[in-house]
């Protein structure tokens, strides 16, 4: 799959979850089976750009390319702008956010707030691929299927952005008004891949490897984008990856495995944030690599106590060890055991 002049390992996507896709989770992703990631979204505002939280979401530091940043705002300009001071920072792909729920976000007009007003939603698209267009860089753009149900304007919305030259479009199959309530759907996504030539991207309840076949089939997308279903399960892509090739599941990861990769994310999370920070803002991933997991919840309890980044190391090392002595393998997500859905046992190198 091609995204302007790059050419992605394959058709299976991170979605940019703020507090969640900096760096560290992306090159984990990545580095477990994913072709693409996109980064936190970054403001556009220009008072904010020298934060210390905007500076660590542009933070691409030995990153594998393509490096795509996704960006928000209301204003076209400013946006333009922000498109340039992110390729000055190491992007290649620019993203425009249409899709963020937040309440924070769209009550100031941005995010999937803007689909209200497809002037101007389209103003910002046509301005940011202007000021791309000299720098070889492409924009693409991640909407919702709407406001609210009854107002569905995401096709329009994408046959405008496609004409503007944006280059691929992403869609959630939940409109503004859900948030993440109720179930995505798939149709919308489906006459949006109708309705254009450039490739088109479904988001939305993609959970596991059958999930992932099942929307490919419904929307004829190019590819798939997850969210929320990478958190603490990262090696999901290379699960999928695998089912998409040959119709068998591909064995959970060891629990030593689990370990090796958890302890690597946090040294390189707390690479990226403060001691202080980095503890803190750790413990979400802590919880969602272990939710699953035997006596998990009591440990994130505990752990949750700890205010230094070696204690923390060290109860997890401590937790998964004693895990390891029980049992081999995570149980798979979506089955009873990991060893429930009679999985193809290959292994994969770290």
């Amino acid at each position: 799959m091609q995204i302007g002049p790059f050419a992605l390992a394959n058709h299976l996507f991170v979605a940019p979850m703020a507090g969640v896709t900096d760096r560290p989770f992306r090159q984990l992703c990545k580095k477990l089976g994913a072709g693409y990631a996109v980064s936190e979204m970054v403001t556009s505002r220009k008072d904010l750009w020298k934060s210390l939280k905007t500076s660590r979401r542009a933070n691409h530091d030995g990153e594998p390319g393509p490096i795509a940043v996704q960006i928000a705002g209301t204003d076209a300009q400013m946006m333009a702008e922000a498109a340039v001071y992110n390729i000055d920072r190491g992007a290649q792909i620019i993203d425009i956010n249409m899709g963020c729920p937040a309440k924070k976000v769209c009550n100031k007009w941005a995010g999937s707030a803007l689909m209200q007003d497809e002037q101007l939603a389209i103003e910002i698209v046509e301005a940011v691929v202007n000021a791309c267009a000299p720098r070889n860089v492409p924009v693409t753009l991640k909407m919702r299927t709407g406001w609210c149900q009854a107002e569905k304007n995401a096709v329009v919305l994408a046959r405008a952005a496609e004409a503007v030259g944006v280059q691929m479009v992403t869609v959630h199959g939940r409109t503004r008004e859900q948030g993440y309530q109720g179930h995505a759907e798939y149709d919308t996504i489906a006459a949006v891949k109708a309705a254009l030539r450039i490739p088109v991207v479904a988001n939305g309840d993609i959970t596991t490897p059958e999930k992932a076949r099942e929307v490919l089939a419904a929307t004829g997308a190019d590819a798939i984008m997850i969210g929320r279903a990478a958190q603490g399960y990262p090696w999901i892509f290379r699960e999928v990856a695998h089912f998409l090739a040959t119709g068998t599941h591909l064995a959970p990861p060891l629990v030593s495995e689990v370990k090796k990769l958890l302890v690597e994310h946090l040294y390189d999370h707390y690479s990226l944030y403060d001691e202080f920070i980095g503890v803190r803002s750790a413990r979400k991933h802590i919880g969602w690599y272990l939710q699953d997991l035997p006596g998990g919840e009591d440990f994130r309890q505990g752990m949750n106590l700890l205010e230094d980044s070696a204690s923390q190391v060290a109860a997890v090392e401590a937790y998964l060890d004693t895990l390891n002595e029980k049992m081999d393998r995570i149980p798979a997500r979506g089955s009873a055991n990991g060893q429930a859905r009679g999985h193809d046992m290959t292994e994969l190198a770290i």
